[in-house]
């Protein structure tokens, strides 16, 4: 399993870390991403491509042993939705009713017949029973929703035993001139949508997750694809 890099912190304190963060609820989320519905893909798609491509490769591979149900939380406007396997059933849930109906546009016009169904859903709370799907991956997703660890939580419930949890995500630095920016940054979450200064930690408990692989993407790593077997 491949691990991600533990980067001295060169004399930054817990007391340090310990700054202010903007709390995120689901109506900041809705607004902030009504804001960005209109933009979205040209402002994100391209720098967020290659994880993207890299998570829905993830799928693809896992599906072909691991069954065909797959859950995309945070399904957004869709940009991964054509690259799934034809013969899969994906769902994609998404709180933003805006973004949600850009990914019907994209479904209706590309004739993806991989799409099952796009719901209006908090990824917090889902209305699907225990075990209904056999993939459930969220990109870009956990750094946006109140409690992450809630939605991680709500993944694993939706998945059935043995299944796989698949997250991509900007994860803060540990130190640097980035770490500056994000925690300087994490005061305007509610403003942005999301929070800077996000970490893995805010997700999973790394002691107890079963994590299986670790892939850095382009471009400079920024972003970072996590699998996950779910217990059971």
């Amino acid at each position: 399993m491949e691990g991600i890099c533990n980067i001295s912190t060169f004399g930054i304190s817990e007391g340090d870390r310990a700054h202010p963060r903007a709390a995120l609820d689901a109506d900041s989320v809705r607004d902030a991403y009504r804001r960005w519905a209109g933009v979205y893909d040209l402002v994100f798609g391209g720098v967020s491509g290659f994880g993207r491509r890299a998570a829905v490769d993830a799928v693809n591979r896992l599906t072909l042993s691991a069954g065909r149900r797959v859950l995309e939380v945070g399904v957004g406007t869709g940009l991964a939705l054509p690259h799934y396997r034809p013969d899969l059933e994906v769902t994609g849930i998404d709180l933003s009713r805006e973004m949600l109906l850009k990914a019907q546009e994209r479904v209706a016009k590309e004739r993806l017949g991989a799409v099952r169904g796009l719901l209006e859903m908090d990824a917090e709370g889902m209305a699907f029973a225990d075990a209904s799907f056999d993939v459930a991956v969220a990109m870009f997703t956990a750094s946006v929703v109140p409690n992450a660890r809630t939605l991680f939580a709500e993944m694993s419930r939706v998945v059935r035993p043995g299944g796989h949890l698949l997250f991509v995500n900007h994860f803060a630095a540990e130190d640097g001139f980035r770490w500056w920016v994000e925690r300087t940054t994490a005061p305007l979450a509610r403003i942005l949508g999301w929070h800077p200064d996000f970490r893995l930690e805010d997700l999973l408990d790394r002691g107890a997750a079963r994590i299986e692989r670790v892939q850095h993407c382009p471009p400079l790593s920024l972003f970072t694809l996590v699998e996950v077997r779910n217990p059971g």
